[in-house]
């Protein structure tokens, strides 16, 4: 079972492997905050997305956010690094991903 210190350590790697492709994929279009909510940890971490980076990443929920991502820790942390595809874990129901339609469109460019 991952721990809450497993699972912000994933999050800050997706957000230095973000920052090192920003120039190889170019700018996105996206400044929407973000909450990624571990279900089984009964805890959450919040952020932003802007210009295809993840930034300011802190502990804590934001009930307001723009994008929810809702996962046990074993899948957020396969869903990060790359184990798990984000098609097929949707589709299973292993992560639930809340969002305007057009931001999800737009997110799937970065993962």
């Amino acid at each position: 079972m991952a721990t809450v210190d497993e699972c912000r350590t994933a999050l800050h790697a997706l957000a230095a492997k973000l920052a090192a492709n920003a120039e190889a994929r170019g700018k996105l279009d996206l400044d929407r905050t973000l909450a990624c909510r571990v279900t089984d940890l009964n805890t959450a971490f919040h952020g932003r997305l802007a210009g295809g980076l993840l930034v300011d990443i802190a502990d804590g929920d934001d009930p307001k956010a723009k994008i929810a991502l809702l996962a046990a820790g074993d899948d957020l942390i396969a869903l990060l690094n790359g184990r798990l595809d984000i098609t097929r874990a949707i589709a299973a129901r292993q992560v639930v991903v809340k969002a305007n339609p057009f931001d999800l469109l737009k997110l799937r460019k970065l993962l």
